[in-house]
């Protein structure tokens, strides 16, 4: 064998020797890199027990590692994510990851590979079997009890009664108002006292008042006979002649002479001289200065009250008819008094309601006063106890103005494999405001294959067109992302549309939103369905939005 072969059989060596060695240093890396192990702590448990499900990971302390979140565990439904268990030795870190899993159903089902991250790079653990039995009940020795009926539970009586006791509160102060200032009976006065007497008794009244005043004392003449004056002229303008008070002296006279000579008041002569005397002498004492003997004056005073007293007597008895006419004409008087009272009270009444709509109106909107007055079905959902509840499994996490019923779905007969569903709603497309929550989990994939791909926009399409098929016409959609506050991610489908009403065949306009979250073989809808240009139940629907809840969907 001559050098040069030698040479190149040497070179080949060595040549494949540092392949080998590569080969070696790079699968020793990679091993030394990460290890990915999952294991159980039961291969068999019974329907609804738990199965602790553990994934290890022995990696590099600056990698970052991702464990799976979610229902990822179908057929299993993962119940308890517990929290990550970290060890350190030297410049490794042991983490080990804990799942606790369930199943209702009896049978042996596969938990799927899991995916890890760690860094940029992807391991998936192997996927393992477990058996969920039976539990078997001797009904021999177990015995079977009826279904407990439902217990009412009381609702609690909130604030209204507070509301309520205000009202009432203002109407008891209003209608004493009322009653104290209009309907009352209130008490005379002096004054009314006196009003109410008879003319003769008003005019003996007063001068029983002329005499206790200090006219005569402090020689005020001219005040004495002003006032006797208008004591004699008051009573004979309401009894006599309906000028008195206004005519002057000789007019009145005049007049006076003039009833007598017609028979229509039986005066004397010497009567009617008197009351001319102490006229002109009053009409001296005021005007023509005249100062009469304090005496005199005293005279005078007796004379009026005799001539008052003549004249009563001179006075012709009231017929039967003026008797009637007169209780006429109080019964009519207290009939207008009551019918000026009824009028003020029901002004009243009517000011103060409608300064109390003008002033909520102001506040909160005339709409909104309107509809509160008058009921408005959106409105009373929008301030009704609203409830939050999980529906579903993977639970949806939803608040709404009324709990959401379960809506059965028929199984059709030997198809135990199609994807199981639950749905919740609460009214139909029919009614008034509609809120539907549907869940599906579809059959997990044997090992090895992988899960279809889930097109939330072509679901959407479907969607709609359901509604078009049970009566929705000239549906106007767009299509956004959605995201929910705790950050799972979803398709949004929103619009108008005009739909059927109840019990009429007439289309009314309404507006829907239509959303789908999908994660590893479940899909989540929710539908929402309102009135359109209702400022409440678009209210409700952004407050429906804002409380959905699910679990974000792992990258």
């Amino acid at each position: 064998m001559t050098n040069l072969e030698l040479q190149m059989m040497n070179f080949k060596d060595i040549k494949s020797k540092k392949l080998v060695l590569s080969c070696l240093f790079v699968l020793l890396s990679w091993f030394s890199f990460s290890q990915v192990k999952a294991s159980i702590d039961s291969i068999s448990i019974k329907i609804g027990a738990q199965v602790t499900y553990k994934i290890e990971v022995d990696t590099d302390t600056t990698a970052l590692v991702v464990f799976p979140e979610g229902q990822t565990f179908s057929p299993l439904e993962m119940i308890e994510s517990y929290t990550i268990d970290t060890t350190k030795k030297d410049d490794r870190y042991n983490l080990i990851k804990k799942y606790g899993l369930t199943q209702f159903d009896s049978g042996a089902y596969t938990i799927p590979k899991q995916k890890v991250l760690i860094g940029a790079k992807e391991f998936y653990t192997d996927s393992l079997k477990v058996e969920i039995r039976q539990v078997v009940v001797d009904t021999t020795k177990q015995g079977l009890y009826d279904i407990k009926p439902i217990i009412e539970v009381n609702k609690s009586a909130g604030n209204w009664w507070k509301y309520a006791l205000l009202i009432l509160l203002i109407v008891v102060l209003v209608g004493f108002l009322l009653w104290w200032f209009i309907w009352r009976v209130k008490p005379l006065t002096k004054e009314e006292e006196i009003a109410l007497l008879p003319p003769y008794d008003r005019a003996k009244l007063a001068l029983k008042q002329l005499d206790e005043s200090n006219y005569l004392q402090n020689e005020n003449l001219k005040g004495y006979y002003s006032d006797l004056t208008f004591i004699i002229r008051k009573y004979l303008d309401e009894k006599v002649y309906d000028r008195a008070l206004e005519s002057t002296t000789d007019e009145l006279i005049s007049r006076l002479n003039l009833l007598k000579d017609g028979n229509q008041i039986e005066l004397s002569k010497e009567d009617i001289r008197n009351i001319e005397t102490i006229l002109k002498r009053a009409d001296l004492v005021k005007f023509a200065k005249g100062t009469p003997d304090v005496a005199l004056a005293e005279i005078d005073r007796n004379t009026v009250d005799i001539e008052i007293d003549h004249v009563k007597e001179a006075l012709p008895e009231p017929t039967e008819e003026e008797k009637l006419l007169d209780k006429q004409y109080k019964e009519e008087q207290e009939r207008k008094q009551k019918t000026k009272k009824v009028v003020l009270t029901v002004g009243i009444v009517a000011f103060l309601l409608i300064a109390t709509l003008v002033g909520f109106g102001y506040k909160y909107g005339f709409g909104y006063v309107k509809d509160t007055i008058l009921g408005h079905e959106s409105k009373e959902l929008l301030e009704g106890e609203w409830v939050t509840s999980a529906y579903g499994f993977p639970p949806i996490i939803i608040t709404t103005p009324k709990v959401l019923k379960r809506i059965e779905i028929p199984i059709a007969q030997n198809q135990e494999n199609q994807p199981k569903s639950s749905s919740f709603a609460y009214g139909t497309m029919l009614d008034v405001f509609n809120v539907t929550v549907n869940t599906t989990q579809f059959q997990s994939q044997p090992q090895g294959s992988e899960s279809p791909e889930i097109d939330l926009a072509e679901l959407s399409e479907k969607g709609i067109q359901g509604m078009e098929a049970q009566g929705a016409k000239n549906i106007i959609a767009l299509k956004d992302k959605f995201e929910t506050p705790n950050g799972a991610e979803g398709l949004k489908s929103y619009g108008t549309m005009d739909i059927p009403s109840l019990g009429s065949d007439k289309l009314r306009p309404a507006k829907f939103n239509f959303l789908l979250f999908t994660a590893e073989n479940v899909l989540q809808q929710i539908i929402i369905i309102s009135p359109e240009d209702d400022a409440y139940a678009d209210e409700m629907v952004e407050r429906i939005l804002n409380s959905i809840e699910l679990n974000p969907k792992t990258n």
